[in-house]
């Protein structure tokens, strides 16, 4: 008994050593206390952004009805715009990648549960390809 105790021990330790920084995103709004940033991992699509990639990003966003909330093209509707270029939990990849995996908090779902992570990089890889509308439709908030 006093051996099985030794080894999962020893297994929790060589699984803390590899985990170096937590599980966050940097990105540049993020504001550092003494202008020192944590450490932190960056996260970046895996996946090119393409033509073939954003098409099957956009039957995801579809089929997901993330239209649903944030609007044809990903213009916004009850949801905020994902192509306006601002950001209340970040803008980078990772960031988007985690918004789509984890959820936040008002609304938007954690889809972690029942997307694949090659599905959410498409997704990311759909919003990464809508051109910024020259009006924005979310420009003011009241």
């Amino acid at each position: 008994m006093r051996g099985a105790s030794c080894v999962v021990l020893a297994l929790f330790a060589a699984c803390n050593r590899e985990q170096r920084f937590p599980p966050s995103v940097r990105y540049p709004d993020h504001v550092a206390a003494g202008g020192n940033q944590p450490p932190a991992a960056e996260i970046k699509n895996p996946l090119p952004i393409d033509s073939a990639n954003a098409a099957d990003g956009s039957k995801v966003f579809s089929a997901m009805n993330c239209d649903g909330c944030h609007g044809g093209g990903a213009l916004g509707w009850v949801g905020p715009s994902l192509v306006d270029g601002r950001w209340r939990y970040g803008g980078t990849d990772g960031a988007l990648f985690q918004s789509i995996y984890y959820g936040r908090p008002r609304g938007m779902p954690a889809y972690g549960g029942i997307l694949s992570p090659g599905a959410i990089w498409k997704i990311v890889s759909y919003i990464r390809a809508q051109p910024v509308p020259v009006t924005v439709p979310t420009e003011s908030f009241k």
